[in-house]
């Protein structure tokens, strides 16, 4: 049976050992692939990837004076309207209820960063059917370079992330370089398959909503699995990550939720306190995490 203190506890000495690598580690990661979404918008988050409503929000203007079609005129209407309202019942709440909004916001954005252009393609579609063809082909072409990039470099990154800390937790000033051994031949195909599939069987089971946090936190150990071997079989490392995180998903959704208060007081710092401690902090936190699971599973 695992604690949350202990876990946490271990988590701060490895920070403490490897500070600064470890912070440069993860600055790299929030930096190109968005995986702590309350510290850096990654790459392919920035507003318009991030938002599907992007061009009803910022070009609706423009698109509906071009716009003949009497129905699309409409939808653009109704759709504007819409996002006016969510935003006018945003603008009413308070200070307090306003950070948790940003909070929830940005860890949302976090688990589904894999899925981030699925929005472009999504905004494509939508300047085809406004009739503007050219902004839809360079959405499309945003999209494809989006979804490469995520398939072949910023998922294997992110296991990688999670190599080091793994490598951190048995050395103290341990060097920022084991990222690259991911990326060795046969290691970078394997995970950059396992993980793009396991991102796709999250965005299926999100559509049914509650099966989405169920499977996200089922598939939970899967990027540290790879990243102690990454050349482990597809079916293996699910299997693994399933009997790990058996009768461990609501304790684990309670772990993430401990960091609740950190996330609130990074908000006054703009996110500089993310980036200085409290990102290498969950890191580790999870990896102690996964250690333990590991160790339990094969009893």
């Amino acid at each position: 049976m695992w604690k949350r203190k202990e876990l946490k506890n271990r988590a701060r000495e490895v920070v403490k050992k490897n500070y600064w690598t470890a912070i440069v580690v993860c600055f790299l990661i929030a930096l190109l692939t968005g995986e702590f979404g309350t510290s850096i918008v990654g790459i392919w988050q920035t507003e318009d990837s991030m938002n599907p409503y992007y061009i009803i929000i910022h070009k609706s203007k423009e698109i509906y004076e071009s716009v003949s079609n009497e129905k699309i005129k409409e939808e653009i209407q109704q759709q504007q309207e819409k996002i006016t309202q969510l935003e006018e019942k945003k603008e009413k709440l308070n200070e307090i209820e306003t950070k948790i909004w940003v909070i929830v916001e940005a860890n949302l954005d976090s688990i589904t960063k894999s899925q981030k252009y699925i929005f472009k393609i999504s905004d494509a579609i939508k300047y085809f059917n406004l009739d503007q063809a050219r902004l839809g082909i360079g959405l499309s072409i945003m999209a494809v370079l989006s979804i490469a990039f995520a398939i072949i470099i910023a998922n294997p990154l992110v296991v990688a992330g999670k190599r080091y800390f793994l490598k951190a937790r048995k050395k103290s000033n341990t060097k920022i370089s084991v990222i690259g051994e991911v990326f060795r031949k046969k290691s970078w195909i394997n995970v950059a398959i396992i993980i793009l599939l396991k991102n796709i069987y999250n965005f299926l089971w999100y559509l049914t909503i509650i099966g989405g946090i169920i499977k996200n936190y089922e598939y939970m150990m899967i990027p540290y699995i790879l990243a102690e071997n990454p050349k482990i079989e597809r079916k293996k490392a699910f299997k693994l990550s399933k009997e790990m995180m058996k009768g461990n998903k609501w304790k684990a959704f309670i772990l993430d939720l401990s960091f609740l208060g950190w996330e609130i007081l990074s908000i006054f710092t703009f996110g500089l306190l993310n980036i200085l401690y409290i990102n290498p902090y969950k890191v580790a936190t999870t990896v102690e995490l996964y250690e333990v699971l590991k160790k339990t599973s094969s009893d």
